[in-house]
């Protein structure tokens, strides 16, 4: 069989070569400064598809009760409660022992029935013995109060009272908005959540909630928060394992869903109002608001 005939010689073999190393020293730093830029947007979010979502602005969404703060009679949605996301989360320092002091009315006390849910998102967990605390009510007396965090190394979803915390096997991961909460019905037990996630730990006995403060970001034994947080929701009565899973799938963006039962609706959408209709608006101290916030966030 004849020998395959190449028409490149050494030497152009050569040239062609050294001509193709040119190539990729001229435009390989280019390629990968490109690559580079890319990976970093990507990081930041830029390629998230809530970026591009509707926003929806403060304030868009809320409850309306003709007849005044903890009526029942007509009460209804009004704005634009379509699911869209908010403009701004608000951003806790926990350092700078930021938090938001709210309204108490309506807020339930003693063993009454209670659930309170909100979105989180943590960079780091707050270490052993040490808590994140999302929503807390009660007094500091006695440690009459109860509240629902994240504890330790692992970022446990928690529920703390006057007897002491109370930890899940379940774990919120960082930099991943997370939706968080507890129901309890009376008695001497809690289901916590943690996406779609749930899990009943025993609390030893009936909650004892001597109402004092209700704060978002710390508790009265002042576990401040350190991550940013939306939508908080408190309800007085236990809401069902299915009425749980209808928030969580309406996302970091969803109106409330018992309207009956709401006593207090803070979105954290650029203020610390409440927008449950019951005026337990927030006063913040030191909290700032932030609309870079849907990295990390992906809707259920």
């Amino acid at each position: 069989m004849p020998e395959r005939f190449d028409p490149l010689t050494p030497k152009a073999r050569t040239r062609k070569l050294q001509s193709a190393m040119e190539y990729l020293m001229t435009y390989g730093w280019a390629i990968l400064i490109i690559a580079v830029v890319l990976g970093a947007l990507f990081q930041l979010g830029v390629f998230n598809a809530g970026t591009f979502a509707p926003r929806a602005p403060p304030g868009a969404c809320q409850v309306f009760r003709p007849n005044g703060p903890g009526s029942l009679s007509l009460v209804n949605l009004e704005g634009v409660c379509s699911g869209e996301l908010p403009q701004y989360v608000a951003s806790f320092i926990r350092i700078n022992n930021q938090y938001i002091s709210t309204g108490t009315t309506g807020i339930p006390s003693g063993p009454s029935s209670s659930s309170a849910f909100a979105w989180m998102y943590v960079s780091a967990c707050p270490g052993v013995g040490s808590w994140y605390a999302v929503y807390s009510s009660g007094t500091k007396v006695n440690y009459e109060m109860e509240f629902i965090g994240v504890n330790g190394a692992s970022c446990a979803v928690a529920f703390y009272d006057f007897a002491g915390g109370y930890y899940s096997t379940m774990t919120v991961p960082l930099n991943t908005w997370t939706f968080i909460g507890y129901t309890y019905s009376g008695g001497s037990s809690v289901t916590l959540y943690e996406d779609s996630n749930s899990q009943t730990v025993s609390i030893g006995a009936a909650l004892n909630i001597v109402l004092g403060v209700s704060w978002i970001g710390n508790d009265p034994t002042t576990d401040y928060m350190n991550g940013q947080i939306a939508n908080v929701q408190i309800y007085n009565a236990s809401l069902s394992a299915p009425e749980v899973n209808a928030l969580y799938l309406e996302g970091i963006g969803g109106a409330p869903i018992k309207l009956s039962n709401l006593v207090g609706w803070w979105p954290l959408n650029g203020n610390a109002n409440d927008y449950s209709g019951n005026n337990n608006n927030g006063a913040p101290s030191g909290v700032t608001y932030t609309s870079q916030w849907t990295a990390g966030y992906t809707p259920p």
